[in-house]
């Protein structure tokens, strides 16, 4: 046995910087390190690609100063999304709409222009009267959707979400029309109020839960995998059936501060779009290309627009 242990090849030695083999080592090719991008880039990197040999995230660590990598884990069981706005005086609707402070102070949780009451009366913003909760507008929101702002502690947006996407609960503090629907996150940026207070920014914090090992019952064990900044200006890099072009973002006046982008193959950066609904509350940028990109020669590319 030790005779073919000696007989084996040794291992071909590695680059510790980029990862890559000694010989097709990627550091001397790099010419500006640390680049000081005034935009800053984001990646979700899939946990599965952390130590994978084609590990591209190594390399902007290499090239990017204005760098940020979150690990992002699959769905085990179910997870809980809790958004926060940078700005919380955006999007409130009413004389309390100055920002969570004031409406902690009073004690009172509000809703998309009515205020409910510690005596369960709901009150019009427009004509003070007091009505019954069950007879009026509000109840025509979703239960969930009202700041809480005792308990809340600002959050205006949670989802609780399970395996493959499937949002179970999903609560804000926007009045929207689902037309019926079960309500999702596109709704929501249907809202002009939503649109303005996200666009300012929001802070998103992923809670995982897993089932309790040989524990008959269902308890569930909630630790935290993530909380990430998503500053104003930020745009996802990702071709879904909604995503602009450079130009037509231009046309918007819309100016790019920060990039969010999805790392992992093509089937793994799909689960991780489809496992964080949150991220279809940002606008999708696409890349218009006249020919396919050289990508196609290292991993399947499945359509223009995917480099």
């Amino acid at each position: 046995m030790s005779a073919a242990q000696s007989d084996a090849k040794p291992k071909r030695p590695i680059c510790p910087s980029c990862s890559k083999p000694a010989r097709v080592c990627l550091c001397s090719r790099i010419r500006t390190r640390n680049l000081d991008n005034s935009i800053s880039v984001t990646i979700l990197q899939h946990s599965l690609e952390r130590n994978h040999p084609l590990n591209s995230t190594r390399i902007a660590k290499l090239g990017l100063k204005n760098l940020n990598v979150v690990t992002v884990f699959e769905v085990d069981f179910e997870a809980r999304f809790e958004i926060r706005l940078l700005e919380p005086g955006l999007g409130l609707i009413g004389p309390e709409s100055s920002g969570f402070d004031q409406v902690r102070e009073k004690g009172i949780t509000q809703k998309a222009g009515f205020e409910v009451k510690g005596d369960g009366k709901c009150q019009d913003e427009k004509n003070r009267d007091l009505i019954d909760e069950n007879e009026n507008p509000c109840e025509k929101l979703d239960k969930g959707s009202h700041v809480d702002a005792i308990n809340g502690g600002g959050v205006v947006i949670n989802a609780t979400m399970l395996k493959y996407g499937v949002v179970s609960h999903l609560s804000h503090i926007w009045k929207v029309d689902t037309h019926g629907k079960k309500p999702n996150f596109e709704h929501i940026v249907t809202s002009t109020m939503a649109k303005e207070a996200l666009r300012g920014g929001f802070v998103v914090k992923k809670l995982g839960r897993k089932k309790l090992e040989g524990n008959m019952e269902l308890e569930l064990e909630e630790s935290e995998e993530f909380e990430i900044k998503v500053p104003q200006g930020s745009v996802l890099l990702f071709p879904s059936q909604n995503a602009i072009g450079v130009d037509e973002l231009k046309s918007m006046h819309f100016e790019v501060k920060n990039l969010i982008v999805l790392d992992g193959t093509w089937s793994k950066a799909g689960r991780v779009y489809n496992e964080n609904p949150w991220l279809k509350l940002l606008p999708h940028l696409r890349l218009d290309l006249d020919r396919m990109s050289l990508y196609s020669e290292i991993r399947s590319q499945p359509k223009v627009g995917c480099a």
